[in-house]
């Protein structure tokens, strides 16, 4: 095998704020959990997702997955 050297960015470097994105990462107790909402911020420290419940920031070593992901669909009209 053969190291070239290259440096490989992580997959969310791609993303662009405004996007909506859900992140699964790690947490300090054990365990997972996902932050789904719009990206605000996306640097080599890692993310930032405005959610329903806050902004969460998340470091990049604690990311273990994550994807870009379609608008929330529009509220539902009351019956009546």
């Amino acid at each position: 095998m053969v190291d070239d050297g290259a440096c490989v960015e992580p997959f969310w470097h791609d993303w662009q704020v405004g996007e909506r994105v859900v992140v699964r990462y790690r947490l300090d107790a054990g365990g997972v959990s996902d932050a789904l909402g719009e990206l605000v911020r996306v640097d080599d420290a890692g993310v930032e997702v405005a959610t329903r419940r806050g902004l969460v920031a998340v470091a990049a070593g604690d990311i273990a997955l994550g994807k870009r992901v379609p608008p929330a669909p529009m509220p539902r009209r009351p019956r009546g």
